[in-house]
């Protein structure tokens, strides 16, 4: 899509959710910036009639903008990439509560807010990965991160990244604010570099020698398959990864989520497109076109995700941890020098 198209295609959507609502269309705030989307978007207005008018932006934007509305939004519908801003939207009472059999029966408890202000609509695991040339026995644990073994040998991103914000702050629920402390300035004197760039960055930096140790979400790492991302596709097959925390509560995994608007103008054409989100249709979507993994355990499995194979995520660390422990993250963050 060339520039041009994607500013028409921008202007038309925010015409389209500034003008009088209509009763069958649905209006998205969407923090998810994938191309891929649209298909998802296309089927569900195919399938339903209601037509879909999308705005993207960073997911403190969108919170911004619709406290600004207030009782006026055009919003429906909410998507984030993860609990943390799910739990900020909360916060700042722009979400409400929305009832759906179908979602309670296809969407895990653990992936549902307790007041069903939102849900998770797929997984977003942050795994360990490694050079295999240089390191033989990869540390198995979020917690082995840290041991002095692995000093000047880890890229990880900055603490303003709201993944590894949440990684810590899984972290102070299991081991309380002293040990993850503990944890996060080991992770600092072990880091190869300061932090910079993205999660494809850190993978990049064990091609070049930069670390022998990466923490970064999965698909990051399977995007790298796919031949066309610079610096990492190439030597991708020198990667190995690492599914942390298997012998005891497993993988940290966080959630990309949805949710109902506080002024939702089309409530009912809003619950429909939520409980489209669970079909089978939409799970693989996330895991075919995005390499993320179903929130829904019957979805079919994908060729892309498969090749990670199977492994045990982190049930029992409530996600609503994430945005308890936010405050005291990034408290420690700041103690400890994590830039």
């Amino acid at each position: 899509m060339t520039s041009l198209t994607r500013s028409v295609t921008a202007a038309a959507a925010i015409m389209a959710l500034a003008a009088p609502a209509l009763a069958q269309e649905v209006n998205i705030y969407s923090s998810r910036h994938y191309d891929s989307d649209d298909v998802l978007f296309d089927t569900f207005t195919d399938e339903t009639g209601i037509s879909v008018n999308r705005i993207e932006a960073d997911a403190d934007e969108i919170i911004a903008r619709l406290e600004a509305e207030g009782d006026n939004s055009p919003a429906d519908i909410f998507l984030a990439v993860d609990v943390g801003r799910m739990e900020r939207a909360e916060e700042a009472g722009v979400l409400a509560p929305f009832s759906s059999d179908v979602i309670e029966e296809r969407i895990p408890e653990h992936f549902q807010h307790p007041d069903n202000l939102w849900f998770g609509v797929s997984q977003r695991a942050r795994i360990i990965f490694y050079a295999k040339d240089r390191v033989e026995n990869p540390p198995v644990t979020y917690e082995a991160l840290a041991e002095p073994e692995w000093k000047g040998k880890i890229c990880i991103r900055s603490s303003s990244n709201v993944y590894n914000q949440s990684l810590l702050a899984s972290i102070i629920e299991v081991h309380g604010e002293e040990g993850a402390r503990d944890w996060a300035a080991g992770i600092v004197e072990n880091m190869a570099r300061a932090p910079q760039g993205g999660d494809t960055d850190q993978l990049r930096g064990l091609i070049s020698g930069e670390c022998d140790v990466a923490v970064a979400n999965h698909y990051y790492f399977l995007r790298g398959f796919g031949g066309d991302v610079s610096g990492l596709s190439e030597e991708i097959d020198s990667i190995g990864w690492v599914w942390p925390n298997q012998d005891d509560r497993g993988a940290h995994v966080n959630l990309a989520t949805a949710s109902m608007t506080a002024a939702a103008p089309h409530p009912e054409n809003a619950v429909k497109f939520l409980e489209f989100l669970t079909s089978d249709f939409a799970q693989t979507h996330f895991a075919s076109q995005n390499n993320e993994y179903p929130a829904v355990e019957s979805a079919p499995g994908v060729e892309a995700t498969d090749r990670l194979g199977d492994f045990k995520a982190d049930d029992t660390t409530p996600t609503a941890a994430f945005s308890r422990n936010a405050k005291a993250a990034q408290t420690i963050f700041n103690e400890v020098g994590w830039d």
